[in-house]
Protein backbone atom coordinates (compact mmCIF):
# COMPACT_ATOMS: atom_id res chain seq x y z
CA UNK A 1 0.00 0.00 0.00
CA UNK A 2 2.44 2.41 1.01
CA UNK A 3 4.87 1.75 -2.49
CA UNK A 4 1.69 2.25 -4.58
CA UNK A 5 0.94 5.45 -2.71
CA UNK A 6 4.38 6.00 -3.38
CA UNK A 7 4.31 5.46 -7.11
CA UNK A 8 1.17 7.80 -7.52
CA UNK A 9 2.48 10.38 -5.99
CA UNK A 10 5.85 10.30 -8.14
CA UNK A 11 3.53 9.98 -11.65
CA UNK A 12 1.92 13.36 -9.97
CA UNK A 13 4.75 15.51 -9.77
CA UNK A 14 6.11 14.05 -12.95
CA UNK A 15 2.89 15.07 -14.80
CA UNK A 16 2.75 18.01 -12.97
CA UNK A 17 6.29 19.20 -13.87
CA UNK A 18 5.98 18.32 -17.80
CA UNK A 19 2.80 20.30 -17.87
CA UNK A 20 4.20 23.49 -16.29
CA UNK A 21 7.45 23.25 -18.45
CA UNK A 22 5.67 22.76 -21.20
CA UNK A 23 3.90 25.50 -20.76
CA UNK A 24 7.05 27.65 -18.90
CA UNK A 25 7.59 30.76 -21.28
CA UNK A 26 10.43 32.12 -19.19
CA UNK A 27 14.07 32.37 -20.71
CA UNK A 28 17.23 32.97 -18.76
CA UNK A 29 19.87 35.38 -20.64
CA UNK A 30 23.82 35.61 -19.19
CA UNK A 31 25.45 38.63 -20.77
CA UNK A 32 29.22 38.91 -20.99
CA UNK A 33 29.77 41.68 -23.43
CA UNK A 34 30.70 41.24 -26.40
CA UNK A 35 28.43 38.01 -25.61
CA UNK A 36 25.32 36.72 -25.18
CA UNK A 37 24.36 33.15 -24.17
CA UNK A 38 19.69 32.50 -23.90
CA UNK A 39 18.60 29.66 -22.59
CA UNK A 40 14.84 28.49 -21.76
CA UNK A 41 14.18 28.22 -18.11
CA UNK A 42 13.49 24.53 -18.46
CA UNK A 43 16.92 24.10 -19.40
CA UNK A 44 18.67 25.86 -17.24
CA UNK A 45 17.04 24.51 -14.11
CA UNK A 46 17.72 21.11 -15.96
CA UNK A 47 21.31 22.57 -16.54
CA UNK A 48 21.44 24.14 -12.81
CA UNK A 49 20.95 20.36 -11.23
CA UNK A 50 22.89 18.36 -13.22
CA UNK A 51 25.30 21.27 -11.84
CA UNK A 52 24.84 21.09 -8.71
CA UNK A 53 24.48 17.33 -8.78
CA UNK A 54 28.34 16.77 -10.23
CA UNK A 55 29.79 19.35 -7.39
CA UNK A 56 27.97 17.29 -4.75
CA UNK A 57 29.75 14.44 -6.14
CA UNK A 58 33.31 15.79 -6.46
CA UNK A 59 33.15 17.71 -2.73
CA UNK A 60 32.19 14.56 -1.15
CA UNK A 61 34.52 12.16 -2.94
CA UNK A 62 37.17 15.09 -1.86
CA UNK A 63 36.09 14.67 1.79
CA UNK A 64 36.02 10.56 1.47
CA UNK A 65 39.90 10.69 0.20
CA UNK A 66 40.20 13.36 2.98
CA UNK A 67 38.74 10.99 5.91
CA UNK A 68 40.42 7.83 4.06
CA UNK A 69 43.42 7.36 6.55
CA UNK A 70 40.97 7.75 9.60
CA UNK A 71 38.78 5.40 8.34
CA UNK A 72 40.91 2.86 7.85
CA UNK A 73 42.61 3.70 11.12
CA UNK A 74 39.51 3.13 12.82
CA UNK A 75 39.00 -0.37 11.22
CA UNK A 76 41.98 -1.51 12.05
CA UNK A 77 41.38 -0.12 16.26
CA UNK A 78 37.57 -1.67 15.53
CA UNK A 79 39.42 -5.11 14.24
CA UNK A 80 41.93 -5.01 17.16
CA UNK A 81 39.45 -4.79 19.65
CA UNK A 82 37.26 -7.44 18.33
CA UNK A 83 40.07 -9.96 18.21
CA UNK A 84 41.11 -8.53 21.99
CA UNK A 85 37.76 -9.28 23.12
CA UNK A 86 37.75 -12.44 21.03
CA UNK A 87 40.79 -13.86 22.91
CA UNK A 88 39.17 -12.53 26.47
CA UNK A 89 35.98 -14.28 25.90
CA UNK A 90 38.31 -17.04 25.04
CA UNK A 91 40.56 -17.63 27.41
CA UNK A 92 38.15 -17.30 29.99
CA UNK A 93 36.28 -19.81 28.30
CA UNK A 94 39.35 -22.09 27.97
CA UNK A 95 39.99 -21.30 31.74
CA UNK A 96 36.89 -22.22 32.80
CA UNK A 97 36.99 -25.99 30.57
CA UNK A 98 40.18 -26.18 31.80
CA UNK A 99 41.95 -26.06 28.86
CA UNK A 100 45.19 -23.84 30.60
CA UNK A 101 47.02 -24.30 27.18
CA UNK A 102 44.32 -22.69 24.78
CA UNK A 103 43.33 -20.62 27.81
CA UNK A 104 46.84 -18.87 27.76
CA UNK A 105 47.52 -18.67 24.32
CA UNK A 106 43.99 -16.60 24.07
CA UNK A 107 45.50 -14.80 26.33
CA UNK A 108 48.11 -13.37 24.96
CA UNK A 109 45.94 -12.50 21.79
CA UNK A 110 43.66 -10.81 24.16
CA UNK A 111 46.90 -9.17 25.74
CA UNK A 112 47.36 -7.05 22.59
CA UNK A 113 44.47 -4.83 23.85
CA UNK A 114 45.54 -2.51 26.14
CA UNK A 115 42.05 -2.59 27.77
CA UNK A 116 42.18 -6.01 28.30
CA UNK A 117 45.90 -6.84 29.32
CA UNK A 118 45.12 -6.57 33.30
CA UNK A 119 42.76 -9.23 32.67
CA UNK A 120 44.58 -11.24 30.47
CA UNK A 121 47.36 -11.26 32.57
CA UNK A 122 45.22 -12.86 35.58
CA UNK A 123 43.72 -15.30 33.11
CA UNK A 124 47.41 -16.00 31.90
CA UNK A 125 48.81 -16.54 35.18
CA UNK A 126 46.16 -18.66 36.32
CA UNK A 127 46.91 -20.60 33.29
CA UNK A 128 50.17 -20.91 33.41
CA UNK A 129 49.79 -21.85 37.75
CA UNK A 130 47.22 -24.90 36.64
CA UNK A 131 50.22 -25.96 34.59
CA UNK A 132 53.06 -25.89 36.94
CA UNK A 133 54.76 -23.44 35.00
CA UNK A 134 55.68 -21.07 37.58
CA UNK A 135 58.44 -18.94 35.86
CA UNK A 136 55.61 -18.29 33.43
CA UNK A 137 53.16 -17.65 36.37
CA UNK A 138 55.77 -15.01 37.55
CA UNK A 139 56.39 -13.07 33.97
CA UNK A 140 51.95 -12.58 33.71
CA UNK A 141 51.58 -11.54 37.14
CA UNK A 142 55.16 -8.92 36.69
CA UNK A 143 53.31 -7.67 32.90
CA UNK A 144 50.71 -6.06 35.22
CA UNK A 145 52.78 -4.82 38.38
CA UNK A 146 52.81 -1.38 37.12
CA UNK A 147 48.79 -1.30 36.36
CA UNK A 148 47.69 -0.06 39.70
CA UNK A 149 43.56 -0.13 38.39
CA UNK A 150 44.58 -3.96 38.68
CA UNK A 151 46.89 -3.98 42.07
CA UNK A 152 43.88 -5.15 44.48
CA UNK A 153 43.08 -8.13 41.43
CA UNK A 154 47.17 -8.73 41.01
CA UNK A 155 47.51 -9.24 44.77
CA UNK A 156 44.47 -11.28 45.59
CA UNK A 157 45.62 -13.79 42.58
CA UNK A 158 49.22 -14.01 43.71
CA UNK A 159 48.00 -14.99 47.39
CA UNK A 160 45.97 -17.61 46.13
CA UNK A 161 48.61 -18.78 43.35
CA UNK A 162 51.31 -18.44 45.85
CA UNK A 163 49.29 -20.28 48.58
CA UNK A 164 48.22 -23.11 46.31
CA UNK A 165 52.07 -23.39 45.22
CA UNK A 166 53.04 -23.94 48.99
CA UNK A 167 54.73 -20.52 49.14
CA UNK A 168 53.53 -18.96 52.38
CA UNK A 169 56.63 -16.58 53.13
CA UNK A 170 55.92 -15.01 49.23
CA UNK A 171 51.85 -15.27 49.82
CA UNK A 172 52.61 -13.16 53.03
CA UNK A 173 54.71 -10.95 51.53
CA UNK A 174 51.77 -9.97 49.02
CA UNK A 175 49.15 -9.98 51.44
CA UNK A 176 51.24 -7.60 53.27
CA UNK A 177 51.25 -5.20 50.44
CA UNK A 178 47.39 -5.78 49.86
CA UNK A 179 47.01 -4.72 53.67
CA UNK A 180 49.27 -1.64 53.52
CA UNK A 181 46.96 -0.60 50.25
CA UNK A 182 43.88 -0.50 52.82
CA UNK A 183 41.88 -3.26 51.29
CA UNK A 184 40.72 -6.06 53.47
CA UNK A 185 38.28 -7.84 52.47
CA UNK A 186 36.67 -11.39 54.12
CA UNK A 187 38.59 -12.99 50.67
CA UNK A 188 41.46 -11.77 51.64
CA UNK A 189 41.17 -12.95 55.35
CA UNK A 190 40.52 -16.17 53.84
CA UNK A 191 44.13 -17.00 51.86
CA UNK A 192 46.17 -15.23 54.55
CA UNK A 193 44.74 -17.36 56.85
CA UNK A 194 45.61 -20.41 54.47
CA UNK A 195 49.52 -18.90 54.33
CA UNK A 196 49.92 -18.37 58.13
CA UNK A 197 48.72 -22.14 58.47
CA UNK A 198 51.33 -23.22 56.25
CA UNK A 199 54.16 -21.22 57.69
CA UNK A 200 52.90 -22.64 61.03
CA UNK A 201 51.87 -19.41 62.51
CA UNK A 202 49.46 -20.19 64.49
CA UNK A 203 48.88 -17.62 66.62
CA UNK A 204 47.91 -15.40 63.10
CA UNK A 205 45.61 -18.23 62.60
CA UNK A 206 44.05 -17.97 65.74
CA UNK A 207 43.49 -14.15 65.25
CA UNK A 208 42.02 -14.78 61.49
CA UNK A 209 39.78 -17.53 62.71
CA UNK A 210 38.10 -15.69 65.00
CA UNK A 211 37.83 -12.27 62.55
CA UNK A 212 36.52 -14.32 60.53
CA UNK A 213 33.83 -16.45 62.76
CA UNK A 214 32.44 -13.09 63.51
CA UNK A 215 31.64 -12.57 59.78
CA UNK A 216 30.38 -16.55 59.70
CA UNK A 217 32.82 -17.12 56.98
CA UNK A 218 33.89 -20.40 57.64
CA UNK A 219 32.15 -23.11 58.46
CA UNK A 220 31.75 -24.81 62.13
CA UNK A 221 33.50 -27.58 61.67
CA UNK A 222 36.10 -26.54 59.69
CA UNK A 223 36.99 -23.48 62.37
CA UNK A 224 36.66 -25.80 65.26
CA UNK A 225 39.31 -27.78 63.77
CA UNK A 226 41.54 -25.32 62.74
CA UNK A 227 41.62 -23.89 66.55
CA UNK A 228 42.31 -27.37 67.29
CA UNK A 229 45.59 -27.68 65.51
CA UNK A 230 46.73 -24.09 66.20
CA UNK A 231 46.37 -25.12 70.09
CA UNK A 232 47.78 -28.61 69.75
CA UNK A 233 50.77 -26.99 67.82
CA UNK A 234 51.36 -23.88 70.30
CA UNK A 235 50.39 -26.36 73.24
CA UNK A 236 52.84 -29.22 71.90
CA UNK A 237 56.08 -27.26 71.43
CA UNK A 238 58.74 -29.45 72.82
CA UNK A 239 60.90 -26.19 73.40
CA UNK A 240 58.43 -24.49 76.13
CA UNK A 241 59.45 -24.73 79.56
CA UNK A 242 57.28 -24.24 82.73
CA UNK A 243 57.42 -20.39 82.31
CA UNK A 244 56.72 -20.08 78.41
CA UNK A 245 53.98 -23.04 78.64
CA UNK A 246 52.21 -20.92 81.14
CA UNK A 247 52.88 -17.39 79.24
CA UNK A 248 51.17 -19.08 76.20
CA UNK A 249 48.28 -20.55 78.22
CA UNK A 250 47.59 -16.78 79.65
CA UNK A 251 46.90 -15.60 76.24
CA UNK A 252 44.35 -18.48 75.44
CA UNK A 253 40.67 -16.28 75.55
CA UNK A 254 38.40 -17.62 78.10
CA UNK A 255 35.86 -18.61 75.86
CA UNK A 256 38.33 -21.35 74.05
CA UNK A 257 39.83 -22.65 77.29
CA UNK A 258 36.96 -24.70 78.22
CA UNK A 259 37.08 -26.13 75.16
CA UNK A 260 37.79 -30.29 75.56
CA UNK A 261 40.30 -30.23 72.84
CA UNK A 262 42.36 -27.00 74.32
CA UNK A 263 41.63 -28.07 78.17
CA UNK A 264 43.01 -31.46 77.71
CA UNK A 265 45.67 -30.56 75.44
CA UNK A 266 46.64 -27.84 77.77
CA UNK A 267 46.05 -29.93 80.93
CA UNK A 268 48.70 -32.78 79.39
CA UNK A 269 51.30 -30.09 78.28
CA UNK A 270 51.14 -28.63 82.18
CA UNK A 271 51.45 -31.93 83.41
CA UNK A 272 54.74 -32.68 81.41
CA UNK A 273 56.18 -29.73 82.86
CA UNK A 274 55.00 -30.13 86.84
CA UNK A 275 52.27 -28.13 86.50
CA UNK A 276 49.81 -29.70 88.25
CA UNK A 277 47.95 -27.94 90.26
CA UNK A 278 47.26 -25.00 86.96
CA UNK A 279 46.72 -28.54 85.12
CA UNK A 280 43.58 -29.36 87.92
CA UNK A 281 42.59 -25.89 87.95
CA UNK A 282 42.19 -26.42 83.63
CA UNK A 283 40.45 -29.20 83.90
CA UNK A 284 37.99 -28.85 86.51
CA UNK A 285 37.07 -25.21 84.70
CA UNK A 286 36.39 -27.15 81.85
CA UNK A 287 34.39 -30.47 83.16
CA UNK A 288 32.31 -27.91 85.01
CA UNK A 289 30.89 -26.95 81.55
CA UNK A 290 31.26 -29.76 79.21
CA UNK A 291 31.93 -33.18 79.84
CA UNK A 292 34.73 -34.78 78.16
CA UNK A 293 36.84 -38.25 78.82
CA UNK A 294 40.26 -36.65 77.22
CA UNK A 295 39.90 -33.91 79.67
CA UNK A 296 39.08 -36.58 82.61
CA UNK A 297 42.25 -38.30 81.68
CA UNK A 298 44.56 -35.39 81.99
CA UNK A 299 43.12 -35.05 85.13
CA UNK A 300 44.09 -37.93 86.72
CA UNK A 301 47.19 -37.79 85.51
CA UNK A 302 47.36 -34.07 87.40
CA UNK A 303 46.78 -36.00 90.80
CA UNK A 304 49.70 -34.27 93.64
CA UNK A 305 51.71 -36.69 95.70
CA UNK A 306 49.56 -39.16 98.66
CA UNK A 307 48.70 -37.44 101.41
CA UNK A 308 48.20 -33.62 100.40
CA UNK A 309 44.94 -31.75 100.66
CA UNK A 310 45.29 -30.98 96.82
CA UNK A 311 44.83 -35.08 96.31
CA UNK A 312 41.80 -35.07 98.94
CA UNK A 313 39.97 -32.45 97.52
CA UNK A 314 39.99 -34.21 93.91
CA UNK A 315 39.04 -37.31 94.84
CA UNK A 316 36.22 -34.82 96.37
CA UNK A 317 35.44 -33.63 93.28
CA UNK A 318 35.28 -36.73 91.62
CA UNK A 319 32.77 -38.51 94.00
CA UNK A 320 30.85 -35.37 93.29
CA UNK A 321 31.06 -36.06 89.95
CA UNK A 322 29.61 -40.03 89.90
CA UNK A 323 26.46 -38.75 91.00
CA UNK A 324 25.94 -36.99 88.13
CA UNK A 325 27.77 -39.80 85.83
CA UNK A 326 27.22 -43.20 88.01
CA UNK A 327 28.42 -45.11 85.02
CA UNK A 328 31.31 -43.65 83.57
CA UNK A 329 33.98 -45.80 82.59
CA UNK A 330 36.58 -43.12 82.72
CA UNK A 331 35.24 -41.44 85.92
CA UNK A 332 35.49 -44.50 88.06
CA UNK A 333 38.99 -44.98 86.23
CA UNK A 334 39.95 -42.00 87.85
CA UNK A 335 38.47 -42.15 90.85
CA UNK A 336 39.87 -45.66 91.73
CA UNK A 337 43.18 -44.23 90.49
CA UNK A 338 42.88 -41.74 93.13
CA UNK A 339 41.99 -43.74 96.01
CA UNK A 340 45.05 -45.95 95.41
CA UNK A 341 47.17 -43.15 95.33
CA UNK A 342 45.86 -41.97 98.84
CA UNK A 343 46.24 -45.86 100.06
CA UNK A 344 42.12 -46.08 100.90
CA UNK A 345 42.05 -49.65 99.17
CA UNK A 346 38.55 -50.68 99.49
CA UNK A 347 37.12 -47.24 97.96
CA UNK A 348 40.14 -48.07 95.25
CA UNK A 349 39.08 -51.85 94.62
CA UNK A 350 35.57 -50.97 94.38
CA UNK A 351 35.58 -48.01 91.96
CA UNK A 352 38.62 -49.83 89.96
CA UNK A 353 36.74 -53.35 89.32
CA UNK A 354 33.74 -50.84 88.35
CA UNK A 355 35.36 -49.29 85.71
CA UNK A 356 36.73 -52.62 84.62
CA UNK A 357 33.33 -54.41 83.99
CA UNK A 358 31.84 -50.91 82.41
CA UNK A 359 35.21 -50.42 80.40
CA UNK A 360 34.72 -50.36 76.47
CA UNK A 361 38.15 -50.11 75.59
CA UNK A 362 41.13 -51.54 75.57
CA UNK A 363 42.85 -48.94 77.09
CA UNK A 364 41.13 -48.47 80.21
CA UNK A 365 40.70 -52.37 80.77
CA UNK A 366 44.47 -52.77 79.90
CA UNK A 367 44.54 -49.64 82.64
CA UNK A 368 42.35 -50.91 85.23
CA UNK A 369 43.98 -54.39 85.23
CA UNK A 370 47.24 -52.64 86.04
CA UNK A 371 45.90 -50.59 88.63
CA UNK A 372 44.58 -53.37 90.37
CA UNK A 373 47.67 -55.58 90.51
CA UNK A 374 49.40 -52.89 92.34
CA UNK A 375 46.25 -52.29 94.70
CA UNK A 376 46.68 -56.48 95.03
CA UNK A 377 50.50 -55.80 95.70
CA UNK A 378 50.29 -52.96 97.69
CA UNK A 379 47.94 -55.35 99.82
CA UNK A 380 50.32 -58.11 99.97
CA UNK A 381 48.17 -60.96 97.43
CA UNK A 382 50.93 -62.36 94.80
CA UNK A 383 48.28 -64.68 93.30
CA UNK A 384 45.68 -61.61 92.48
CA UNK A 385 48.31 -59.29 91.13
CA UNK A 386 49.45 -61.70 89.03
CA UNK A 387 46.55 -62.58 87.72
CA UNK A 388 45.65 -59.02 86.74
CA UNK A 389 48.74 -58.45 85.13
CA UNK A 390 48.14 -61.82 83.16
CA UNK A 391 44.97 -59.88 81.96
CA UNK A 392 46.75 -56.54 81.60
CA UNK A 393 49.62 -58.27 78.67
CA UNK A 394 46.38 -60.23 77.15
CA UNK A 395 44.82 -56.53 76.67
CA UNK A 396 47.87 -55.20 75.70
CA UNK A 397 48.70 -57.76 72.91
CA UNK A 398 44.72 -57.86 71.98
Amino acid sequence: MRLLLWLVALMAAAIGIAVTARFNPGNVVFFYPPYRIDLSLNFFTVLAAALFALLYALIRALRVTVQMPGRVAAYRRRKRERDGNKGLRDALKALFEGRFGHAEKAALRAAELPENEGLAALIGARAAHRMRQGARRDNWLASVAHDNAMKTARLMTMTELLVDDHQPEAALQAVAELNASGTRHIHALQWSMKAHQQAQNWPEVLRLVHTLDKHKALHPALSERLREMAYDALLSDSSHDAESILRVWSTVPAADRIQPYVAARAAGALNARGLHDEARTAAEAALAVQWDERVLRAYREAAPAAGSAALLAQIEHCEGWMKQHPTDPELALTLGSLCLKQKLWGKAQRYLEQALSDATEARMVREAHLKLAQLHEALVQPEQAAAHYRQCALASIL
